[in-house]
């Protein structure tokens, strides 16, 4: 992929701020790194994320709340910390986002 190393932990460390019970959506994150453009970038760092160590990136879910697609285990994840879906695929984005 040939990301910065600084980029990619700037992005994951801020995935490791979102709370348990709690959702950020990809936008969201790249806001906090002072990239707004960049929300697809955050998706594909999290994709890889698990060659950095252990991070919460199953809080992160697009803008309409929807889960990751292919990934059934993260809407389990987040069922587990008491977050509650709208439906099978999308996170009740009003209740459960993230406001930091």
């Amino acid at each position: 992929m040939g990301y910065d190393e600084g980029l990619i932990y700037e992005i994951l460390s801020a995935v490791e701020e979102i709370p348990k019970g709690r959702v950020a959506s990809y936008g969201q994150i790249a806001k906090l790194i002072g990239r707004d453009k960049n929300a697809r970038l955050v998706g594909r760092v999290l994709g890889m994320a698990e060659y950095y160590g252990q991070y919460p990136c199953h809080r992160v879910v697009n803008h309409a709340g929807r889960i990751a697609p292919g990934w059934r285990e993260q809407r389990f994840l987040l069922e587990a910390e008491g977050v509650e879906f709208k439906d099978e695929l999308h996170v009740n984005m009003k209740e459960y986002q993230w406001d930091p």
